[in-house]
């Protein structure tokens, strides 16, 4: 998994004085959880651009001006009521040997044959919560749609792995191809290929439900 590195300088007053002069300074204060104690740092808002406002899951390495260097996951944000700015993260310190707990993206890949023939595509879960080892923490989980037919589903039973522990049901329902009122069932592969023209843009549209 990629790693974001975010740059700041350890704290050494946490009070509400000190948390409000970072703040009109630009920065964030942060806290790192999971060590021998807590560890209290700051940094500017805009070194969490990558790692916050995007879609894909990262981890981050925490460079200290002292030279630490501490290798780390977020756990929780919080963000202004009023301004949505970033005014407090939380991250927890990652180990090789010591399993953490983290969402990762789901991507859906290839065309459904039950869409192309009127079926609804449900994009029912885009973030599957996973218990890892830091080194077996994947990018997403590439979910293949190519083979759903109408009334198919694609479990989080059928994306287990001994690399982890995805931490949902099995039989929670990660994507499903429903039926619509114009929906035709086919078995041959043929008619499948001739009814799907239009097929890509009605799927696109369909999954972002």
């Amino acid at each position: 998994m990629k790693s974001i590195t975010i740059k700041g300088s350890e704290r050494e007053s946490v009070g509400k004085k000190a948390t409000k002069a970072l703040r009109n300074a630009g920065k964030v204060p942060c806290v790192v959880y999971g060590g021998e104690k807590p560890l209290h740092f700051s940094a500017d808002e805009l070194s969490f651009k990558k790692l916050v406002y995007t879609p894909n899951a990262h981890t981050a390495v925490i460079e200290l001006d002292n030279g630490d260097k501490i290798d780390a996951v977020m756990q929780d944000i919080q963000f202004h009521p009023v301004t949505d700015k970033i005014i407090h993260i939380d991250f927890y310190q990652l180990f090789k040997d010591k399993e953490v707990t983290m969402d990762i993206p789901v991507r859906l890949q290839g065309n459904s044959p039950g869409v192309r023939n009127g079926g609804r595509l449900l994009f029912r879960k885009r973030k599957l919560t996973i218990k890892a080892l830091p080194d077996n923490l994947p990018d997403f989980f590439d979910v293949d749609i190519s083979k759903l037919k109408i009334a198919d589903n694609i479990s989080v039973e059928s994306l287990q792995s001994d690399k982890f522990s995805i931490l949902h049901p099995d039989t929670t329902v990660v994507v499903q191809v429903k039926t619509a009122r114009t929906a035709v069932t086919v078995d041959d592969e043929d008619e499948v290929e001739e009814e799907g023209a239009e097929a890509p843009a009605a799927e696109a549209a369909e999954s972002n439900e």
